[in-house]
Parts: C-alpha cells; structure tokens; sequence
C-alpha cells in the first residue's frame, strides 16, 4: 500500500511538474481545414526548424478532417477536433454552404458560418488549454527566421500588437467589429480612425481572455458564446484588443508593440518566386514569418521553392538577420 502511494505521488509529482512546465511555455494554435492541408504542412515544417523552445501545437480542425491531419502528430503536436471546444447546443448544418462556408444552427438568431465558429473555438482553445499563453497562427503562414516563443513567455508581457489608426472611414467591417467589441464590453465606442488590432501571428495571454469572456457575460447577461452568436458581426482580435485596452489590470500583463511578427502579402494575385524573395528580403527585425494569402493565385510549389531559395541563399543566417523575435 505504501509503494502504492509512493507511485501516486511520484505520479502526481510528475503531472505537477508537466502542467507547470506548460505554464511556462507559450502553446501555438491553428486552426485549418481540409483545403489547407498542404499549407499547414509547410507550416508544421518551418515550426520544427525554427521554433524549438515552445509548447505544445494544437492543432484545431473539423471532426472529417482528423483523420487527414493525422499523420502530423506527434507528443508536441495535438489534432484535435474544433468540437471539443463548442458548446452542445451549436449544430453543423449538413449540404448547406455559401461562398464555400459551411453553417452552423445556434437557438441564438440565424445560422453561424465556419468563419464565426473558427473565433469562437480560438477564444475557448485559449481559455482552456494547459498553457498560460498562446501563439495564434493561420495555417498559410510559414516561419523564415528563428522565432524564440520563450522569450514571450511568463514572467515577460505578454505582447499586444496595436496598429494605431489602422481602422479608418474606408474600412467598414473593421468599424463594426470595433462596435460590436465595444457593446460586448461595455466600454465606451471609438471614433475613426482608432486602433487596429489584428495581425497574423498574435500572442493572448489565458488569464485576460478568461477576463474578457467573464466581462462579456457580465454586460450582456447571456453566456459569452451566446452573446457572439447574438451578434455575429464580431471579430475576436478586436475584442481582445478592445478588452486589453480598456482594461488597466489586463494592460499590466502586456506590452504595446507596433511590429509584427510576420509580413503578410493580402491581395489575391500570383507571386513570382523573384516577388517572394523580394518581400522576405524587406522583413523587418520583428518579422519572423510570411503570409501569401490562402485565397490568393500563387501556388504553393512557388512559395516552396522561394523559401528553400531563401534559405540556400543563407538569407536567414546572415548575421544582420538574426535579431532577437521580442
């Protein structure tokens, strides 16, 4: 009985030591989908080269697409369904698609797009998950440079990427989403131009998205998954962006920072491989990653091609390049 006992506190000492451990560490979050495979592949690649000090990658997909994902995991790269992180009460409509979404039926108002669902699994993978802190990453964006998450870790700030007056008149999504944030929290609504808050690689820090989804309950009355779908024209970039900056005690666990960690190229037209070196050559210090846009023409042999034409060039050893992520 007492070497029974014995084992369980070795075994118990053991869990300890791994959750803390987990504390310590800054986890990554992707969520992706089938048609992305392939990028996310790249992804997984260029995270394994260049982001060794990190927590676990969770990896976060529809229930069909588990299976396909399979063969990337590994003990510090979880598949995991996005249901797990859903409530009971959101349900997939099955054959109902427009513009390539997929919906979801809520008891909260109309139907919910794959889109909606993807923040809502973002907030509660955050929210729920081991780690004090998260990465939150797109699966078409690939790393060129070492990216030393440790140093984002605990006891540092947390960094939180503000664009200033980044929303501006010809914007419109990004203004309501502004005001939804601001009806969600209570706080006062911003004028344009005001802060933007979204980027392709952000940092969240678990205990303030916890605090922002209690604030949310709060205001609305309803839970804070039901108050999104209530909604719907929400963005949780803006949200926690919103949440951070009108919150002094969640402010004191971040540090403002303009840089990005990753140059990302939105339009939707073919780059040559010349355009990708060029744009990798333009990063800044901060800029870790790159981003050719899923929806965009170029095709991801090209986006390859160009990376191992970066790398055999030494153009991420040069020692000009290898300032510190953070």
């Amino acid at each position: 009985m007492k070497a029974e006992t014995g084992d369980r506190a070795v075994a118990s000492a053991g869990q300890d030591r791994a959750e803390q451990d987990r504390a310590e560490t800054v986890g990554l979050i992707t969520l992706s989908h089938r048609g992305d495979l392939e990028r996310c592949a790249l992804l997984f690649e260029s995270i394994d080269r260049h982001a060794a000090s990190r927590g676990c990658h969770y990896v976060l997909v529809d229930e069909r697409d588990v299976a396909l994902f399979a063969r990337f995991a590994r003990p510090d790269r979880r598949i995991l369904p996005q249901s797990q992180f859903l409530p009971w009460w959101i349900k997939p409509i099955p054959f109902l698609r427009r513009r390539r979404l997929r919906y979801w039926l809520t008891p909260f108002g109309k139907p919910v797009s794959g889109w909606h669902i993807q923040q809502i699994v973002k907030i509660e993978a955050t929210r729920r998950l081991p780690e004090a802190r998260y990465c939150l990453i797109d699966s078409d964006v690939c790393f060129f440079r070492d990216f030393d998450l440790a140093a984002l870790a605990e006891p540092n700030p947390t960094p939180f990427h503000v664009h200033p007056g980044g929303v501006v008149a010809n914007r419109p999504r990004h203004i309501q989403w502004l005001g939804t944030a601001s009806r969600l929290l209570g706080t006062k609504p911003q004028s344009v131009p005001a802060d933007d808050y979204i980027d392709q690689i952000i940092i969240w820090d678990q205990a303030t998205a916890r605090a922002m989804t209690d604030r949310i309950e709060a205001v609305t009355g309803h839970g804070w998954v039901a108050a999104l779908c209530r909604d719907r024209h929400f963005s949780e970039y803006m949200i926690y962006g919103t949440f951070v900056a009108n919150t002094p005690s969640a402010m004191e666990r971040h540090a403002v920072t303009a840089q990005s960690f990753c140059r990302t190229h939105w339009d939707d037209d073919a780059l040559s491989g010349a355009d990708i070196l060029a744009m990798l050559d333009a990063a800044t210090p901060t800029e870790r990653a790159f981003c050719i846009q899923s929806f965009g023409s170029t095709p991801l042999a090209t986006i390859r091609a160009s990376l191992d034409a970066f790398r055999a060039g030494d153009g991420a050893e040069r020692p000009d390049r290898r300032t510190e992520a953070a």
